[in-house]
């Protein structure tokens, strides 16, 4: 039986991975962050009230056994009107959730039309809204932080959901208790990983799961400095989230 693989994590970094991991597993599932409050993700969320299918939606391309001609349809993105900058893929998610009874079953029934390899889970279908208090920006939003933080230079103080504590996915659950091994990352520590930590089900999930457990840690800063992370302030981050031990790997995006 091919090996059981649970990642989490969110953004290009997670997709990005997951297009080498289905080389090695059949049996991979990917536990994607619904915080985005950004991009045409942002814009369908605040129109159509449904979660942001940004991520999700290029975790599911990532997997998708289509024609090139499919995947060149997924990825395309309008360049006028209003619709600029949107992707057909993210209207394509949004239309099934119009049709479904609920945002995880539009994404069972984007996953069959994509013939994906394994399955792609919202870790929670909650409208949750992501917030990092700094100094000077105490309701800093996904979107903006990385603005918020340079233009206030100063430090993070608390990353939060709102509504706190929201219910996880019952299936991203069970994921990670069945896997054996559990991937945090990669990328942004604070916008990517943090936030589904933050969703309750999943810490417990992780703590008492006996599977090999990675943190994939990015080695570059976001505003795209060369010069290397160190490893340990990402642990000491994580460790109030009692996840258990995490065993870093560096990782090149």
């Amino acid at each position: 039986m091919a090996p059981r693989w649970a990642v989490i994590g969110g953004g290009h970094g997670l997709s990005n991975m997951l297009r080498g991991l289905k080389q090695y597993t059949e049996n991979i599932s990917a536990i994607v962050t619904v915080a985005d409050d950004g991009g045409g993700s942002g814009m369908l969320r605040q129109d159509l009230g449904m979660p942001p299918p940004g991520d999700i939606r290029s975790c599911m391309e990532a997997l998708a056994n289509t024609e090139p001609v499919m995947r060149e349809l997924l990825h395309y993105r309008f360049t006028e009107g209003s619709l600029a900058g949107q992707s057909f893929g993210n209207l394509f998610l949004a239309a099934l959730n119009g049709i479904s009874p609920s945002f995880d079953a539009a994404v069972r029934r984007m996953s069959q039309v994509l013939a994906i390899t394994g399955r792609v889970l919202p870790v929670t279908t909650a409208d949750v809204s992501w917030r990092r208090n700094l100094r000077t920006a105490p309701r800093c939003g996904e979107s903006k932080i990385f603005y918020c933080k340079k233009q206030e230079d100063c430090r993070i103080r608390q990353v939060r959901l709102i509504p706190s504590r929201p219910k996880a996915l019952p299936e991203a659950v069970s994921a990670i208790a069945d896997a054996d091994m559990i991937v945090l990352g990669p990328g942004s520590l604070y916008t990517s990983i943090i936030p589904n930590l933050l969703v309750d089900g999943i810490v417990k999930a992780i703590r008492e799961s006996d599977a090999l457990k990675v943190y994939v840690c990015n080695v570059m800063t976001r505003r795209g400095r060369r010069r290397l992370h160190r490893i340990r302030p990402h642990r000491r981050h994580l460790r109030p989230f009692g996840a258990g031990p995490v065993p870093p790997v560096p990782h090149q995006l």
